[in-house]
């Protein structure tokens, strides 16, 4: 094949020498031997390039191609990973940073959260004196009647309403320890003012009137607290919202439309069935107070006597409460009163001279609230006196006292500088007026005594 390459390379010369329809000249042997060449290769290459061989190089082509498709998405594949690294590093950082705001977060939001606790408690202390002040200021008829006038009292009964209902349906009321140990929260304190307020709002005849008219919405919900509270659970709150609702039942219009909820009677039978006596005398003096009434006492008669407990009620007659045992006595002889001949008539004359006895009753009810409310004022008033005395003694005398002994220690000292040039005469004054030092210093410490005395 080299020699082939040879040859050709000179025939070529020699043709381009000699032109183009020239011939070329050729030595016979070497045309035999290009023969010779040219018939093996057309013998042998048949065999060296056959379909294996065409499909070996097809496939080697493919397998190129493929090799710089797989680099070129290699390729793709590098940049994508560094373009995924870039953003998983980015991703880091805001991860990071993000832990760190939300670590951040978490610390104002426990702080925000103890601020709130701090806040509520705060502010429910707050409501509890506030309100425990209102309660003290509203068992006056003046006050009533300046707080009516004011015109905001329905905005204040509406959030009475909704504070009592939350307050009831958030207390544990299964766990009697724990309502016992918090009966002196701020909370229990706050929901007791409110009741109370309510109670004396009612105890007057303006107020009363308005609760009938314009406090349906409140009426409704305590009737209805009376109820979801378990027996034995919190007796102070429901012995303030029986009060409450036993002064509303003085005005003709508040008991009817009391009388005329389904469920008082069921309630009222319930709330007998309670261990504590408060709770089951002023249950028995709201009953009373729909059996005086001739037409509540008509329109409630049907379906009074049986769903009443008698039994229970003759219990309470025999109980070793005075109070307790004399209203269930008369509520026994109410219920009797109906069987009698004169029935219009007594009924009559019940409901005429009963109305101002439940004021006085009521009036003693609200009693013992409103006499340990002055008792604390006269005890603090009396403490204010004391104080006061004791702070215009110690103006008054240990002051000027103090001021004339700074005087005369002063003077003592001015003449113990002048002392060497003095004469006898001079140092007798001294000593004279050194006594006198003395003598109002022993003053001074008995004085010290007696303040102490009358500041203890």
């Amino acid at each position: 094949m080299k020699a082939s390459g040879t040859k050709t390379s000179t025939v070529s010369r020699k043709t381009e020498d000699l032109g183009k329809d020239a011939y070329v000249s050729v030595r016979k042997r070497e045309m035999e031997k290009l023969t010779t060449e040219v018939m093996q290769l057309r013998e042998f290459l048949p065999r060296v390039i056959n379909a294996d061989l065409l499909d070996t190089v097809h496939k080697a082509r493919q397998i190129e191609a493929l090799r710089e498709r797989q680099e070129q998405e290699q390729e793709q594949q590098r940049k994508e990973c560094l373009h995924l690294l870039s953003r998983l590093e980015i991703s880091q950082s805001e991860c990071q940073r993000e832990r760190e705001e939300k670590l951040a977060l978490r610390e104002q939001l426990w702080e925000c959260r103890e601020q709130l606790q701090q806040q509520a408690e705060f502010c429910t202390g707050l409501g509890a004196a506030v309100c425990t002040l209102l309660w003290s200021a509203s068992g006056k008829e003046e006050a009533v009647r300046d707080i009516l006038a004011d015109g905001k009292v329905q905005p204040f009964l509406s959030v009475a309403g909704q504070t009592l209902e939350s307050f009831v349906k958030s207390m544990d009321q299964d766990s009697k320890a724990t309502q016992q140990q918090d009966s002196n929260s701020h909370e229990h304190q706050f929901v007791l003012a409110l009741a109370g307020v309510v109670t004396n709002l009612a105890a007057v005849a303006c107020g009363r009137d308005f609760l009938s008219s314009s406090a349906h919405v409140l009426l409704d919900t305590l009737m209805k607290l009376l109820g979801l509270i378990k027996p034995g659970v919190f007796p102070k709150l429901k012995v303030l919202m029986l009060m409450a609702l036993y002064n509303v039942s003085i005005s003709v219009k508040g008991l009817k439309y009391i009388s005329g909820n389904p469920a008082l009677i069921p309630l009222i039978c319930t709330l007998l069935e309670d261990s504590d006596t408060d709770v089951c005398l002023h249950a028995l003096r709201l009953l009373q107070s729909l059996l005086l009434e001739e037409e509540v006492a008509a329109h409630v008669a049907s379906g009074l006597l049986p769903s009443l407990p008698l039994g229970r009620i003759r219990q309470l007659a025999s109980s070793r409460h005075l109070g307790l045992r004399q209203t269930a006595q008369e509520t026994l002889e109410d219920l009797g009163a109906p069987l009698g001949a004169t029935t219009a008539t007594t009924t009559t004359a019940t409901t005429t001279t009963q109305e101002p006895e439940n004021k006085a009753s009521n009036n003693k009810n609200k009693l013992p609230f409103l006499m340990q409310k002055k008792q604390h004022v006269a005890k603090y008033d009396g403490i204010h006196v004391s104080l006061s005395l004791c702070r215009f003694l110690y103006l008054s005398l240990f002051l000027p006292f103090s001021s004339l002994l700074c005087f005369f220690a002063l003077s003592l000292a001015l003449s113990l500088s002048l002392s060497l040039c003095l004469s006898h005469f001079m140092l007798f004054l001294l000593l004279l007026l050194l006594l006198l030092l003395l003598l109002l210093l022993l003053l001074l410490l008995l004085f010290k005594l007696l303040f102490k005395l009358l500041f203890k």
